[in-house]
């Protein structure tokens, strides 16, 4: 069996595993698991869960070897794969009307500008899916492997206005893969990106309606503002969401909310955090968003936040420690984290803390969010700013597991440019404690901005969300 005909190469083995036990090695080809052929990964992810299987491997310069594995029920081997899907990926058909990377300038590396629109995705990283892109043979190996949760990018689910939105004649049929999704008792997520005048308003109470039908496997569905960039020459023209309109969402969300949790235990439908923050209106409580399962969305981000922030500052003591640094974030969460600082220095009023808010000439200034922020948006902001002795800026801002910004810049070039070191702080409260605190620079690959998508639609993928901080 020729390994460049056949099998799925190996990447790395993670330490301490089963493959590690094995001595597989990178460059291995996986070829069969249980004497299956292996199309992509949720083959691999389905037969390898059991307790005893057969797995099949090209060692590298030798024969095909035939490992009889004993493990516990879903261990996992420890393989990590060339490619993640084993498999293409498969691009979107759909052309949104709010579409993000369609929204992006010239220039820009490639990956930035495929958009994907994989449900294996969306099982392995929480990407959102349309379901235009799915066939009956996926929706049936996803029943069958029970796969779950599986996160669709809804919108509304009126079909004609979704064939409108999506620009795709074949959208609204596909809202009844729904159906059998729910039928199989498979857990969704649901997403819907709020266009001003499009799908706000009844349109929106009216979808609401409709996918509480889906309960309870229909687990949770996010309300999000569009994200208009000034790059929009010759699309379909937007407007951006109006507080008026923000208002509005808001209390059709919380009497949804009212009207649901009494019944079913969840509030389900759930409005961003941008809503509440350009409407001025309180973050809700904890309690209101079912234990956070749309934080990708940017819902109740900013809610965890401020808790995790306030319960690890009322574990530490103050005292008189003294320095100048300097914290760099998005228009949105600015507010709220001048908050937090304000209440850092009430313990520690040695700690002299710049807070700057970098506006986004790069994308256009209505996208607000930090996840969004360029290299070069900072180092022009903040050039001759007073830094102090370290620039604390959020671990979203930069590709996952990399020190890279969206335009490319990386964190050595800014720590050059400004002059400064350029500590990266995790996505929660406990870790800008620490880090205003005086701990260095944070793990990169905690929970890195990866690119999925804004709300509206962005990155090295179409899918999911950026994260606020």
């Amino acid at each position: 069996m020729r390994p460049e005909q056949k099998g799925h190469r190996i990447q790395a083995i993670l330490p301490d595993s089963i493959a590690e036990e094995l001595a597989l090695q990178p460059g291995d080809l996986v070829l069969a698991v249980n004497d299956q052929i292996i199309e992509d990964v949720f083959d691999y992810e389905y037969l390898c869960q059991d307790e005893y299987l057969e797995l099949l491997v090209h060692r590298v310069d030798e024969e095909a070897i035939l490992f009889e594995i004993e493990k516990d029920y879903k261990e996992d081997l420890g393989i990590v794969f060339e490619n993640g899907l084993m498999d293409e990926y498969r691009s979107c058909r759909n052309k949104c009307v709010f579409c993000f990377v369609d929204q992006m300038p010239e220039g820009m590396r490639e990956t930035l500008y495929f958009k994907d629109d994989d449900s294996r995705l969306s099982f392995l990283q929480g990407n959102y899916i349309t379901l235009t892109n799915m066939s009956d043979q996926d929706i049936e190996r996803i029943i069958r492997y029970h796969l779950e949760p599986v996160n669709i990018s809804i919108h509304t689910m009126n079909p004609e206005l979704r064939c409108q939105i999506l620009q795709n004649r074949f959208a609204g049929e596909a809202l009844q893969k729904l159906k059998r999704l729910y039928e199989a008792g498979i857990e969704m997520n649901g997403q819907i990106v709020q266009c001003q005048g499009i799908n706000d308003g009844a349109e929106l109470a009216d979808s609401i309606q409709k996918l509480t039908e889906y309960l309870p496997y229909m687990k949770s569905v996010s309300v999000v503002p569009v994200g208009l960039t000034k790059y929009r020459n010759r699309l379909v023209p937007l407007e951006p969401v109006t507080k008026e309109t923000a208002s509005q969402t808001i209390e059709i969300v919380e009497a949804w909310q009212q009207r649901l949790y009494p019944e079913h235990g969840l509030h389900f439908i759930h409005a961003s955090d941008e809503f509440y923050i350009m409407t001025g209106r309180p973050i809700p409580e904890a309690e209101q968003y079912d234990d956070f399962p749309q934080l990708d969305n940017g819902v109740g981000a900013v809610r965890l936040l401020l808790d995790e922030f306030a319960e690890a500052l009322d574990a530490v003591e103050g005292d008189g420690r003294e320095a100048e640094i300097s914290l760099a974030t998005g228009v949105l969460i600015a507010p709220n984290i001048q908050d937090l600082v304000k209440d850092f220095q009430k313990k520690f009023p040695g700690m002299r803390i710049h807070v700057y808010v970098i506006r986004n000439h790069f994308f256009g200034e209505s996208i607000t969010v930090a996840g969004l922020i360029t290299g070069q948006d900072l180092k022009e902001q903040l050039h001759y700013r007073p830094l102090g002795q370290r620039l604390l800026l959020s671990v979203n801002m930069l590709r996952s597991g990399e020190r890279i910004f969206l335009d490319d810049v990386t964190v050595e070039q800014l720590e050059r440019a400004l002059q400064v070191d350029v500590n990266i702080v995790k996505s929660n409260g406990a870790d800008l404690l620490h880090a205003l605190m005086g701990a260095t620079d944070m793990d990169t690959g905690y929970r890195g901005y990866e690119l999925k998508e804004h709300p509206s639609g962005i990155t090295d993928g179409h899918s999911a969300n950026h994260k606020e901080t």
